[in-house]
């Protein structure tokens, strides 16, 4: 199997050091390839996304992403920005799919910004559509016929768009508890109408899995009032964004929180969902453990490697069962540290 590694920006070199060590400790039979990636890349070559880092990309099994974005390329032209590297990796590769799991590791509860009793019951994946919406979609500045500054990004999603993303969904639903909700804004944007629409066109080949629907502003209200009612959540660019960063929350720190973008074939890309953090970066205190996760979720997509990634997700339970907390979760042990602790975990 051949990873990429693309360690990035802020503290994304740091908790890449401590995946390899996972990695390491595993002995598996992989390729390791690295690349410069973001404001690194810029800094060396002048583009977030180097034609070399995209080619070895292209020829990897599995890309291990740490962060982009730094703020000292703030002001450089947009399409010349570090989190523009990511944007062309979705577009160039075809990571039509997000997957984002959130559940509550035990002994975490009390960190929760929920009550212990409600953040006990989350268990629950986000499927995030990654390639339309306004991210995507044309946008730019204009002048209006009384002389103001106007900006506009437009929204829209294309059926077949929807058709995929809903069949990734129902899929995972039905390797889960059986329950799908599609989350949109069908009551006031005709990009959602079609997007409801089609997940019920596509649920017609899923008899086994219950859907439901829900607005996004009810669905935010909900993933705090009752985030145990969720089993597998679809929804697209925009919202999914913003409802997957409100679950991380919900579980207790966003350095917890492990993503998947997947392609229609095996290939994926493996990120945290924090990002590049420059305030903490290179003081050792950055949470290493969505980083390690992550790496669990490649080798299980990208990999078919099950039992492996079984263990990791295993392991990092453990050393959180035990006691050992980062900063974000109001501990001690740096970086390393609980690397060290995870790949103990491991070996015992």
């Amino acid at each position: 199997m051949k990873i990429l590694l693309l360690a990035g920006d802020g503290i994304g070199p740091e908790i890449m050091v401590e995946a390899e060590k996972v990695l390491t400790a595993l002995a598996l039979p992989v390729m390791l390839d690295r690349a410069l990636v973001g404001g690194a890349a810029y800094a060396a070559t002048g583009h977030p996304l180097p034609p070399e880092t995209l080619a070895k990309a292209k020829a990897a099994d599995g890309i291990l992403f740490g962060a982009v974005g730094d703020p000292r390329f703030d002001s450089v032209e947009r399409h010349l920005r570090p989190e523009q590297a990511i944007l062309g990796l979705r577009a160039e590769l075809g990571l039509f799919a997000n997957l984002r799991p959130a559940k509550m590791f035990a002994g975490l509860e009390d960190s929760s910004a929920l009550r212990p009793e409600v953040a006990s019951a989350i268990d629950l994946l986000i499927v995030r559509e990654l390639n339309g919406d306004v991210y995507f979609g044309e946008k730019g500045t204009r002048m209006t016929a009384s002389g103001e500054r106007e900006g506009y990004d437009i929204m829209a999603y294309r059926e077949s768009e929807v058709r995929r993303i809903a069949h990734v969904a129902f899929r995972a639903a039905q390797g889960r508890r059986g329950r799908l909700c599609s989350v949109d804004k069908a009551n006031v944007l005709e990009t959602s109408q079609l997007w409801r629409d089609v997940v019920v066109e596509v649920a017609a080949d899923y008899s086994d899995v219950a859907l439901s629907h829900m607005y996004v502003d009810n669905a935010a209200m909900q993933l705090v009032r009752n985030p145990g009612q969720f089993d597998v959540v679809v929804t697209g660019n925009l919202f999914g964004d913003i409802l997957s960063d409100q679950a991380s929350m919900c579980v207790g720190s966003i350095g917890l929180l492990a993503s998947a973008s997947l392609s229609e074939g095996k290939q994926g890309l493996y990120e945290p969902i924090h990002g590049s953090a420059p305030d903490i970066s290179g003081q050792g205190v950055a949470n290493p453990l969505a980083m390690i996760l992550s790496l669990a979720m490649l080798l299980r997509h990208s990999g078919d490697d099950e039992a492996s990634a079984a263990r990791i997700e295993a392991a990092v339970a453990k050393v959180l069962a035990d006691g050992c907390r980062g900063a974000d979760l109001g501990g001690t042990m740096g970086t390393a540290a609980l690397g060290d602790a995870v790949v103990s975990a491991l070996n015992g």
